[in-house]
């Protein structure tokens, strides 16, 4: 019998970078026609061995095989020129051009030569087909790309790579702004694909994602294989286990439940700049975990914004211990100890090109300071005892937080903020990109903070978060609070029926 010979195959791979090893010696390969997840916690390898396969970087030592033939990269041109695509987490796209004019972009069609003129007609022409084959209208070739929807975005990445004729798309983490409609939609273009004969490699941290799309897994872990898993062996607590090295009950987060905590932040019919006419009334204990779900657009990262400052307040109080707060900027709020979280951490909570130690410092300068000069001592002293508290994975205080991977990222975003001993902490999707081992770390110091006293207040789309760390839930439905539930009361079907405005 004929052996198969996979689509890509990567063998030996090894990376370094100063002070760290990305990939130590990993193998993977990807048939003809077949969906290979490759899961892993954050540092464990995948977005280097993505983009050592998309030719973003050049790897130190092993080979790679296309159709069985040694091939090598020097740059992304060369892995486009071969059929490999790479659609990263933040979308390439020009949100200022057309979506024509993003599927061509670098590629346009033109008359008369070189030197002619851009021949629009033709790329709509050949931009509708690619539209229509990832189920997206032809009408929305001349659609101006930052009017679209996220996943129409997605989707007009995954066009633009069969423009390029791709034989072999990756995916980076391809969901993590869409919403389940427009989820299953990209999982319906991924079955497309896959009948078509395209090989697709899928990065997620979404397990029971990846038990849906891919016909096998590859799990890395500390940058070499941990395991490799088929589809009929895919399931929650087996992926958690290759992917961590321990058992999933040891990731249990929750150490105890509050009843009835005495209230710390107060909102009171707050109404603010675009949100709904209604006022909006909360309270968040000292100590408590309060969940905030709603489906998207229901305003929960609004009303966050709108607590810490960024969002003029229209009229209603906040107040804390009992205590009225004007917060007209983020720096009352934070003044006043209520710190936010932000949902985009690279876009809101960090400066990606300076150094974890500058990023741990910058709001906490006035404590470091002495007549406005920064003590080096106390700012390194300081760096030096939240990497060890948090368990940040960094070769020192002067590595580019940009470098770090995305759960390493948001432990050093909660970092700034334990320095300043926060009265209210506000999380907005606090594990959005984090995988399940990081996520764990992070659940744990989410529990310790609660049990210091500190009101937690938690925006979440995720079910089983939500569901698992709340001591009570919030849920909105189009701006205004569709309901409460106490921990006795937590379901599934609770929640959806209050975020789907069901009474």
């Amino acid at each position: 019998m004929t052996a198969i010979i996979p689509l890509f195959e990567a063998r030996g791979i090894r990376k370094r970078f100063p002070g760290v090893i990305a990939l130590d010696g990993v193998s993977a390969f990807v048939n003809r026609g077949e969906v290979l997840a490759v899961v892993g916690e954050n540092g464990a390898g995948k977005s280097t061995l993505m983009k050592i396969m998309a030719g973003v970087y050049t790897l130190d030592e092993g080979t790679m095989l296309l159709d069985g033939r040694d091939i090598s990269f020097r740059n992304v041109a060369d892995a486009l020129q071969a059929g490999i695509c790479l659609i990263h987490q933040e979308l390439n796209l020009a949100e200022n051009l057309d979506v024509a004019a993003n599927i061509f972009l670098g590629r346009e069609r033109l008359w008369g030569g070189v030197f002619g003129w851009l021949d629009r007609r033709a790329m709509a022409r050949e931009a509708a087909s690619f539209l229509s084959r990832v189920g997206l209208s032809p009408d929305l070739v001349d659609v101006q790309v930052g009017q679209l929807a996220p996943g129409q975005k997605q989707l007009v990445e995954i066009a633009r790579a069969l423009s390029l004729d791709a034989r072999l798309i990756i995916m980076d983490e391809p969901t993590s702004s869409l919403t389940s409609g427009e989820t299953e939609r990209l999982f319906e273009v991924i079955d497309d694909l896959r009948r078509s004969g395209v090989g697709i490699v899928y990065i997620s941290h979404r397990l029971a994602e990846v038990k849906r799309v891919a016909d096998r897994v590859t799990v890395l872990r500390d940058g070499r294989n941990a395991g490799e898993l088929e589809r009929a062996e895919v399931n929650h607590d087996s992926l958690v286990r290759l992917m961590v090295g321990r058992d999933l009950k040891q990731l249990q987060h929750r150490t105890r439940r509050l009843e009835a905590p005495k209230p710390l932040l107060e909102i009171r019919d707050l109404r603010y700049r675009g949100g709904p006419a209604q006022g909006i009334s909360l309270t968040v204990g000292a100590g408590e975990i309060v969940g905030m779900a709603g489906l998207v657009g229901a305003g929960r990262t609004e009303l966050a914004e709108a607590v810490f400052g960024i969002r003029p307040i229209v009229s209603g109080e906040i107040l804390l211990n009992g205590k009225t707060l004007s917060i007209a900027n983020p720096g009352q709020a934070v003044a006043a100890g209520l710190l936010l979280v932000p949902e985009d951490r690279r876009l809101h909570g960090l400066v990606l090109e300076e150094s974890v130690g500058f990023n741990l410092s910058l709001p906490n300068l006035d404590r470091l300071s002495t007549r406005r000069i920064v003590s080096r001592s106390r700012e390194r002293t300081m760096g030096l005892a939240l990497i060890e508290r948090l368990r940040i994975k960094t070769p020192g205080l002067g590595k580019e937080v940009g470098l770090l991977s995305g759960g390493n990222q948001q432990k050093v975003v909660f970092g700034k903020w334990l320095a300043r001993s926060p009265s209210v902490l506000i999380l907005d999707e606090p594990t959005r990109g984090v995988d399940v081992g990081a996520r764990g770390e992070i659940y744990a110091i989410i529990d310790q903070l609660a049990a210091a006293g500190v009101g937690i207040w938690m925006i979440s789309s995720d079910m089983e978060e939500f569901l698992g760390m709340s001591d009570r839930i919030v849920v909105l439905h189009e701006g205004k609070v569709a309901g409460e539930l106490n921990h006795g009361e937590f379901s599934e079907e609770a929640v959806m029926r209050l975020a789907t405005g069901v009474s």
